[in-house]
């Protein structure tokens, strides 16, 4: 937790950090002394003077430091004040003529609220784009503080006697801060693909706030709708030349970057802390490296700490390729050979591809050669910010990535060309969750995706979470119940039938199969019919015209329904329901508890759940579930697969999946052991189906990031975890070690 912490404060101190303040300054920051803020000027050896803005010292002292700071720095605070105007006037006698004052506001009319996201003051929808008409609507409402849009912002800055200011638009927000653009500068990438949104309340969004960017960009819309601004003000000094600045925060003091864009059409990498400025001369060093397999790289040298490159006109090779899927996908498969020819260039090969899947193998593989990382300039791609390489690495995992990235965040192209279909193209389907595998791998340990799982799990929305809360906002209550939750109604008496063969389908047949079996399978895609999944035939919907209308109940298994429900309609289906994969139905069978003695104690759960692997039984299962079962009337064992043992321990199982379950469900303590499904073998799908009161664990995995991120999940839904005495004298992986090493 304490890596965690210190991350997060890291990423809040990068609103400010990249700014160009001058050594020894006087500062005025209006906050605690204790926020990451105030702790990143102490850093820079600035003299701050922190002050609460309630508490902002009487006339007198304000009389003593008059024109006294060089700096005055004021963030989210004004919003809380009800006349903002009295605090910018005391702030424009406080700086010095030539001095700056930064604030950090909220944009009342941001994306991000229009996203569904709630106000950060009231709690609630839609308060700021109505300008809090309703929220302080009442004598008796108490303020609790409101944002405000850039024209308020501005007139309030006159108002006081401000003349000269720069907005800079924020995005995610001010507590997130990943890109700053100034008010004067655009986007020249894809931000679907940079930028992950942020919200105070995600469990509401309702519109994939990805998708808007570029719309935003192209309407002119880009700054008015910003989520926060930095603004920058001055009586009669400089504003800074800075146009552009993205900041790399999650990746930890070793790792953490500043990419900045000056007017002077300079492009400057920094590392946000001393420890990383010596990965700056890996940058170099890759690009000679590079260029000297032919590899058209952007010049750029390291000049005081700083990697300087100039500023490149040329399109981005992510637009360019997004351009050319649209319109021309000839040369965009064209385009794609080539990029991945580059690939195989970029280094000496060490193995060759000798059709088996694995591909050609690197000597030196560089990660970040994607689309987004560079420029397509007189035919070619001119590669830029190749930091990470690594010895001996397979080209597959690159060109693979060089595909997913491409993709990320614009799944609509996956309409017009299938990621599959590039799979396919550069034979990378036979081992395509190996290579993606990889780059997962690659991506969690450099935005320490474990430690910040669960700061980012409380603020982020995952795409089916989105689609989810917009069914619920296009349908009536009562339409929602009928066609979303009680899905399962009538499939006791009626044929069921599922429309899709795609993802949805799958999860379904793997989570629910068992309960509710399945009598057939229809889909649109003539490329599907007569293919079995789980052993049933895939078929026409025109076989629903040989049932009668009582005899079936359908269950759509596709993300985009609309076109099937009209399909369905006009063919006069009135019996059908739509599986949202984000819901948790639960199961069909009931928990049935054996009867208690009236003397019988109430236990403090009524359904537990423990999952494992549970290889080479031993004394440490038995008395987890001896203590499980002392505290709960019915116990869920959840058993892994073999398949799920090779994936996520990498090992291979001493005693076969059929075998361990059966010791498992032979244990008296154990009401119930079940498979748990390869693809969805987590907490939460676990909840989801079983909608267990607790589930245990042992204490080893008390402190992993991702058990407590689960933790918190099962307490938000009414549920717990508990965590029981690691027993340390026997586990599995010590009974392995002395079995292997009498074996040897």
């Amino acid at each position: 937790m304490e890596r965690a912490q210190e991350l997060i404060n890291g990423i809040q101190k990068g609103l400010l950090q990249w700014y160009d303040f001058k050594s020894e300054s006087r500062v005025l920051f209006i906050g605690n002394e204790n926020t990451p803020l105030a702790h990143m000027l102490s850093e820079k050896k600035l003299k701050a003077t922190c002050v609460l803005l309630d508490m902002l010292p009487d006339e007198e002292w304000q009389q003593e430091h008059d024109r006294y700071f060089d700096y005055i720095i004021c963030i989210q605070a004004l919003e809380l004040q009800k006349n903002p105007t009295e605090y910018l006037e005391i702030f424009y006698r406080l700086i010095k003529i030539d001095g700056t004052m930064i604030l950090g506001m909220n944009n009342r009319m941001g994306i991000r609220y229009f996203c569904g996201d709630r106000d950060i003051y009231t709690n609630r929808c839609f308060d700021s784009v109505e300008g809090y008409c309703r929220a302080y609507s009442k004598k008796e409402d108490a303020f609790q503080g409101r944002s405000y849009d850039q024209a308020e912002i501005k007139r309030m800055l006159k108002m006081a006697g401000w003349e000269q200011f720069c907005f800079y638009s924020v995005f995610s927000d001010l507590r997130n801060p990943t890109l700053i653009y100034s008010e004067n500068y655009l986007p020249n990438e894809d931000l679907a693909n940079r930028l992950l949104p942020f919200y105070n309340y995600p469990h509401t969004v309702f519109l994939n706030e990805r998708m808007l960017y570029e719309d935003l960009v192209d309407n002119g819309m880009f700054h008015q709708m910003a989520n926060a601004y930095l603004v920058e003000c001055t009586i009669n000094g400089k504003l800074s030349d800075i146009d552009h600045v993205t900041c790399s925060m999650d990746r930890g003091r070793e790792r953490a970057l500043f990419t900045v864009i000056r007017h002077t059409g300079t492009v400057e990498k920094r590392a946000a802390y001393p420890e990383g400025r010596k990965r700056l001369s890996l940058f170099i060093e890759h690009g000679r490296d590079l260029k000297a397999h032919g590899i058209s790289v952007v010049d750029a040298r390291i000049e005081n700490d700083t990697y300087v490159m100039p500023y490149v006109k040329g399109e981005v090779a992510q637009l360019y390729l997004k351009r050319l899927i649209r319109t021309d996908t000839c040369k965009f498969l064209q385009e794609m050979d080539h990029f991945r020819d580059l690939i195989l260039q970029s280094s000496d090969i060490v193995k060759e591809d000798i059709g088996n899947g694995e591909g050609a193998v690197l000597r030196r593989g560089y990660l970040d050669m994607v689309p987004l990382n560079s420029f397509y300039i007189d035919g070619t791609f001119v590669f830029y910010d190749q930091e990470f390489c690594e010895e001996n690495y397979p080209a597959n995992a690159i060109i693979t990535r060089m595909i997913t990235t491409f993709y990320s965040g614009n799944w609509e192209l996956d309409k017009i060309i299938p990621i599959e279909e590039l799979f396919a193209r550069y034979h990378l389907t036979p081992r395509i969750s190996h290579w993606q595998e990889m780059e997962s791998i690659f991506l969690s340990k450099l935005l320490n995706a474990e430690q910040l799982g669960i700061y980012y799990g409380k603020h982020r929305i995952g795409d089916e979470n989105i689609h989810s809360n917009r069914q619920r906002i296009n349908c009536s209550d009562s339409e929602y119940r009928k066609i979303f939750i009680d899905i399962f109604k009538e499939t006791d008496t009626r044929k069921l039938i599922l429309f899709g063969s795609g993802y949805f389908a799958k999860k379904f047949l793997t989570l629910y199969e068992k309960d509710y079996p399945v009598y057939a399978i229809i889909d649109n895609n003539t490329d599907r019919w007569g293919e079995k999944m789980n052993g049933i035939a895939i078929q026409s919907p025109e076989i629903l015209k040989q049932l009668q209308g009582d005899e079936y109940k359908v269950i759509v298994c596709i993300k985009n329904y609309a076109s099937v429900i009209s399909q369905l309609e006009s063919m006069g289906v009135t019996e059908y329901s739509i599986y949202d994969a984000n819901i948790g139905y639960g199961r069909k069978q009931k928990v049935h508890i054996a009867q208690k003695s009236e003397k019988a104690a109430p236990k403090k759960y009524h359904v537990g759940y423990i999952s494992g692997v549970f290889d080479l039984f031993h004394i440490g299962h038995l008395n987890m579930f001896k203590r499980a079962k002392e505290q709960c009337d019915y116990l869920i064992v959840g058993v892994v697969t073999d398949e799920g043992v090779r994936s996520i321990k990498r090992v291979e199982p001493f005693v076969p999946f059929e075998e361990r379950i059966e010791m498992v469900r032979s244990c008296r303590y154990v009401d119930e052991a079940v498979e748990i499904p390869l693809e969805y073998n987590d907490t939460r799908e676990a909840y989801k189906l079983y909608h267990f009161d607790c589930q245990f664990s042992g204490s080893d995995y008390i402190d992993r990031p991702s058990w407590i991120n689960n933790k918190e999940f099962l307490e938000q839904n009414g549920s717990t975890m508990v965590f029981f005495p690691y027993t340390e004298s026997t586990s599995s992986s010590k009974i392995k070690a002395l079995i292997e090493k009498k074996l040897m």
